[in-house]
């Protein structure tokens, strides 16, 4: 086969070939996309701080009336403490507090300020105590975007979220799931996987940090299957373009298989089922292919699989499948002999036609002459005198 003999026109695309086994198996299942392993930090957010733009109100206590901020008269005023307008963070990241040098928010935590405010008013208050709260946050705020019933921006919670959590205060996606991909952007880093990924595999669902944006967007995950499956025999309907759905957030090889209608009982090669796809260099690398014939990072690989090996059948359980991967089954060495044969016998029907040809005719214009001389006979008997 073509496939096994390897690369033969040097102007075709090269491809390397790779054995479907264990090791290949467990090499694949380590080199998925996982948002654990590209957002590495698993801790929570360390503390969320104020920005430039938010809305802050402070208000300042004294311990007894008299001082900076209560009057002399205690009963002017009920309580201790007064509540300075509500003011944005100005372009510099200060605020203001009456009687007190600008103070630095930006980039501090309400705590932050509250201390530098107290440090500002101790020698002029009575023993003065602050509290700041943010009124609108118009930083550290999350977006969910995309695919989801209430696309909104919201303030990240102190306590921290998984992206879960988030996708949920969105209201949760449109659909059912499985077709779902949900794609984080941190600090100018993206990475996408499945939404089932999410919420089968607990590790992606890591924590959500200030300013993360999440975008959910719906692509049916399907692959194309060519030669001799046994969609036809089991009457099986393939979609419009030939593209089968998963219909699950993933499926395995033998899945894959199965939903084509399986291996053509009468046409197949179950020693030659090949799936092809194009990976990233180190992963071809680690699956122990030659790369160095190849350029660029995306080096073609064409997987090849044994189901007269029984392990094949185990091996296919553990392959996933991957969005828009191409599987061939190749035709049996009997189904190529049977082709041939079928085209030999063609080829000398059609060579033979001109003959048949020939002959039927001269066999017809022998024919139409006896029958016209038989004809005249009769004739010549009917009208001769009688004896």
């Amino acid at each position: 086969m073509d496939v096994r003999a390897g690369q033969q026109d040097a102007e075709s695309l090269p491809y390397a070939l790779v054995r479907i086994t264990p090791p290949v198996v467990d090499v694949l299942a380590n080199n998925v996309l996982r948002l654990s392993s590209e957002f590495v930090d698993r801790r929570p957010p360390q503390g969320i701080v104020i920005g430039i733009g938010d809305a802050i109100r402070v208000s300042v206590f004294e311990s007894g009336s008299g001082g900076l901020f209560i009057p002399q008269e205690a009963s002017v005023r009920p309580g201790n403490f007064v509540d300075l307008p509500v003011q944005e963070v100005d372009n510099k990241g200060n605020i203001t507090v009456p009687y007190a040098p600008p103070i630095q928010a930006a980039g501090r935590t309400p705590q932050e300020v509250q201390q530098s405010i107290v440090s500002a008013l101790k020698n002029r208050a009575i023993d003065p105590q602050a509290v700041v709260t943010v009124v609108d946050r118009q930083t550290s705020l999350i977006s969910v975007l995309g695919d989801v019933k209430a696309a909104a921006r919201f303030p990240a919670r102190p306590a921290g979220e998984h992206i879960l959590d988030a996708i949920a205060r969105a209201q949760g996606p449109l659909s059912q799931g499985f077709d779902e991909w949900v794609m984080l952007e941190r600090q100018g880093r993206r990475a996408t996987v499945p939404f089932g990924a999410l919420v089968y595999e607990p590790s992606n669902n890591i924590w959500v940090h200030p300013n993360d944006t999440i975008y959910l967007y719906r692509e049916p995950q399907t692959f194309i299957v060519f030669g001799a499956s046994g969609r036809q025999a089991n009457g099986i309907t393939v979609p419009p373009g030939g593209q089968i759905p998963f219909d699950a957030w993933r499926i395995s090889l033998a899945e894959a298989i199965a939903k084509a209608g399986g291996l053509s009982d009468l046409k197949a090669d179950p020693a030659s089922v090949f799936l092809y796809r194009a990976e990233t260099r180190k992963t071809a690398e680690l699956l122990g292919a030659d790369v160095s014939g190849f350029q660029g990072p995306i080096i073609p690989v064409i997987y090849v699989i044994d189901f007269r090996d029984p392990a094949g059948y185990f091996l296919a359980t553990k392959f996933a499948m991957r969005n828009k991967d191409v599987i061939y089954i190749a035709n049996s060495a009997s189904t190529e002999s049977t082709k041939a044969m079928a085209y030999f016998r063609t080829i000398m029907g059609t060579l033979n036609d001109p003959v048949i040809a020939a002959t039927n005719a001269l066999v017809f214009r022998n024919i139409i002459a006896a029958t016209d001389a038989t004809a005249t006979s009769v004739v010549v008997g009917v009208g001769a005198p009688t004896q």
